[in-house]
């Protein structure tokens, strides 16, 4: 394989993840939540996630977002637990994008 159709399929799959992920978010935010209709949606958006082939993630951040995506589609995980993994994994976000830029200034001095 491609150097380039690696980092194409590892791309592709990144923006599946999240693009799962953020649904999950969405739905487990909402004040009218239900179990059910959450479970029924997560179902739906996993055709998202198993069109595009898995890949080895690296990064801490790809990772979290990988287990977070499983953890929606495991059905035994409680609203709380699952927010709880969704906050921490924005957490993760923000503060590896604080430090990516900090690192280009850093490149600048």
């Amino acid at each position: 394989m491609t150097k380039i159709n690696e980092k194409n399929l590892r791309v592709k799959y990144l923006r599946a993840l999240e693009k799962f992920s953020n649904i999950a978010r969405s739905c487990l935010k909402r004040e009218d939540f239900e179990l059910e209709k959450f479970q029924e949606r997560m179902q739906k958006n996993k055709k998202v996630v198993e069109k595009c082939q898995a890949v080895i993630l690296n990064s801490t951040y790809s990772k979290k977002l990988e287990n977070f995506v499983n953890a929606c589609l495991d059905f035994s995980k409680e609203k709380e637990e699952l927010l709880n993994l969704a906050n921490a994994l924005d957490k993760l976000k923000n503060q590896n994008h604080k430090e990516k830029h900090k690192n280009y200034l850093k490149e600048y001095e």
